[in-house]
Formats: C-alpha cells, structure tokens, sequence
C-alpha cells in the first residue's frame, strides 16, 4: 500500500497570530478564544466582571493554550486603551480583534426604559465601535488585521423572541461592519461580521418554553446552533487568507435568515 503525504500547508493560517476577545468569558466569546487558542493563537480575554477573563484565561491554558486574561469595560475608553496595551506588551503586538462583547435585552416595546436602551447600546454598538477605533495603532502593524464583529439574526431581521434595544444594537453593528469596512480597506485591514441565530446556551434554555418552542419551528435545520460553529466562522474571518473578505456579514443560524 502507498501512502500519499499531502505538502501543502494548512486550509487557514492561524498559528502565531494575536488575538483580542471581548466577552471572551461568555458562550460565544468563550468558544471563539477555545478555538483560536487550539489552532495555534494567542489569545487575550476582555471582560469586564472582576475575575472572568482570568478564569476563562486559565481555562485555555489548561487546555495547553495560550492565553491572558485583562479585566476591561468596552463602554470605558480608558479600560479599552489600558487593556489593548496591556496585551500588546505581554505578546508584541495585536492582529485580531473580536468583537463579542454584549448584552441581550428581552423587554417588549412598552416596557422598554431609556436607561436600559442606552445600556444596551453602550456594550453592544458603542463598545464595538470604541475597541476597534483603538485597536487601530496596533491592527496597522500587523502583516494581517483582522476585525470580526459579533451581530445576531435580530440585526438582519428585527428578531423575533428579543428586545428593541439588542435588535438594534445588532442592526448597528451590521452597519458599523460596512461603514469601518470601506474605511479601513486602504490600511489592509479586514473588517466581517457574524450574525447567529439562536445559540445553545443557559440563555438561551431559560427563554421562556412556549418562546423556545416558537423559536425552533422557524429553523429550517431544526434545531438552535452551537458556540463552537460559531467559532469556526471566526477561524476564517481571523486568517491570513481571508485578505480578499471584507464588508462581508456570514450568517450562521441554520436557514433562519437568507437574504
């Protein structure tokens, strides 16, 4: 019997690279760090609750990953400018930004406050927006930068079972990821976005039975996603080769949006 070794390089070329997470320590952000640690990154934890982002940290590195956990506030300019700092110096530089950092809100119309909305807004849009703007000095120094933003169905959409305030935010964000897109084309770098759908989660699992059961019937696939496919479609989004991908929204949710 002869066996063929393959020569050629790895589908994606992650190993190597830095990369920052927000909300490294929730779901999805979770998985997104697991992930990039695994495919050979190096990967810092933003978060803002005491102590998560070290615990997630840890988390990697138990899994032989390599990983940094820095305590920071999206909606705080100067967290995000010492937080950004903090893992430049510790791993020489920053090629990747992920933005996941984020809160739902379920409120329906009448009862929707002016103070919960502009929570909302804060983490959701405004924090996507203040960590890219000050990942800049960083992302142009790299050979490959790469900025992925996390949106929802609700953004494409409007959602069905959410709030208006997380709608919107979402909404935003899917603006925001073609907006920085064409502006930031010219310096190399790559600006995408990934909008999920419902994900499992213990958010998700304690939605209310009736709204989970009306959720699931308009997934084509027939069931919620998972974290970890999510975190796949940031593996490519994170690349060196997706140089030539930009402005561009992937939608992971089973069929629930085609647009």
């Amino acid at each position: 019997m002869v066996v063929c070794r393959s020569r050629l390089s790895p589908a994606l070329t992650l190993t190597g690279r830095v990369a920052v997470v927000t909300g490294g320590s929730g779901n999805i952000g979770s998985a997104i760090a697991r992930k990039f640690a695994a495919c050979g990154m190096k990967v810092a934890i933003l978060c803002d609750a005491e102590g998560s982002a070290q615990n997630a940290a840890r988390t990697i590195a138990a899994e032989n990953g390599e990983a940094l956990g820095v305590q920071g506030d999206v909606t705080d300019v100067s967290s995000v400018e010492s937080g950004l700092g903090v893992v430049a110096d510790a791993f020489g530089g920053i090629d990747v930004v992920v933005n996941c950092a984020g809160i739902l809100d379920l409120s329906k119309i009448p009862d929707l406050s002016p103070d919960q909305w502009d929570k909302v807004m804060a983490v959701n849009l405004r924090g996507t927006f203040t960590v890219t703007q000050r990942a800049l000095p960083f992302l142009e120094k790299s050979r490959a930068p790469r900025v992925i933003n996390i949106s929802s169905n609700s953004g494409r959409m409007g959602g069905f079972e959410n709030g208006m305030a997380y709608s919107a935010s979402k909404g935003g964000v899917i603006a925001l990821t073609y907006g920085m897109a064409r502006q930031l084309a010219g310096k190399g770098i790559t600006v995408n976005c990934i909008a999920p759908g419902t994900i499992e989660s213990a958010m998700s699992r304690a939605r209310d039975p009736a709204a989970i059961a009306r959720l699931l019937q308009r997934f084509p696939i027939g069931r919620f996603g998972t974290a970890d496919e999510v975190a796949a479609a940031a593996c490519y989004f994170a690349s060196e080769e997706a140089a030539f991908t930009t402005g561009a929204v992937l939608d992971v949710n089973g069929g629930l949006f085609m647009g």
